[in-house]
């Protein structure tokens, strides 16, 4: 990248989808960000544009909202802005949990794959992606999710992930033993790492996991 995009490629970024990087622009405006290098073309029909990782930095150097790395402290629970999806990772206050947030979160799980395939060796889906790893936080959460597991609301039932000090790591936290285990088997089955610990001051048990690399 010679240059920082044009006004209008920034908004094609910016609209880009936040979970896969699916990008909706004019020919010239695609065209363009892939001589950038902020997107790629598709190689398979329908040849759509996609965010690189490039891309996605810039993106998210423009929105609001991001989650931090690993390294940084725990965040606050994601909240929602309009018309962006955001996983839930425990703590937010009157969550909708309908059919419509059903079949959103499944959309997006489902763009994950996709995400995984397209950018995996071999079209492998059963280890993270680049993007969860720079998304922990909202990948560990939207693996859940999508598994219908309950993220916790305003009281303490439900699971909650949080973001630690430890390179490449979550922390999932759920008071229930028979739920945390079932949140370990979740994530391992989405290609974490996953590994069962207890607080030193408070003997609560909980979750360390990591994107699986091989």
């Amino acid at each position: 990248m010679t240059r920082p995009p044009t006004a209008a490629q920034r908004r094609v970024i910016d609209a880009a989808d936040p979970v896969t990087g699916r990008l909706r622009g004019t020919e010239s405006q695609l065209a363009a960000l892939v001589r950038h290098g902020l997107a790629f073309r598709h190689p398979r029909p329908p040849h759509d544009h996609f965010l690189t990782p490039a891309g996605h930095r810039t993106r998210e150097g423009t929105t609001a909202g991001t989650v931090p790395g690993a390294s940084a402290p725990a965040p606050e629970p994601a909240r929602e802005s309009s018309g962006v999806f955001t996983a839930r990772v425990g703590g937010e206050e009157a969550a909708d949990t309908g059919p419509a947030r059903v079949r959103e979160v499944h959309s997006a799980w489902q763009g994950l794959l996709e995400l995984r395939r397209m950018t995996g060796t071999g079209g492998a889906v059963d280890r993270p992606c680049a993007w969860e790893r720079t998304h922990l936080v909202q990948a560990a959460a939207l693996a859940l999710e999508a598994a219908g597991l309950r993220p916790a609301g305003a009281g303490p039932e439900g699971y909650r992930v949080r973001a630690t000090p430890q390179p490449e790591a979550v922390a999932v936290r759920e008071p229930d033993a028979t739920a945390l285990r079932e949140c370990a088997a979740t994530l391992e089955k989405a290609g974490w790492q996953v590994s069962e610990h207890t607080e030193p001051r408070t003997g609560a048990r909980y979750l360390l996991a990591s994107p699986r690399r091989s």
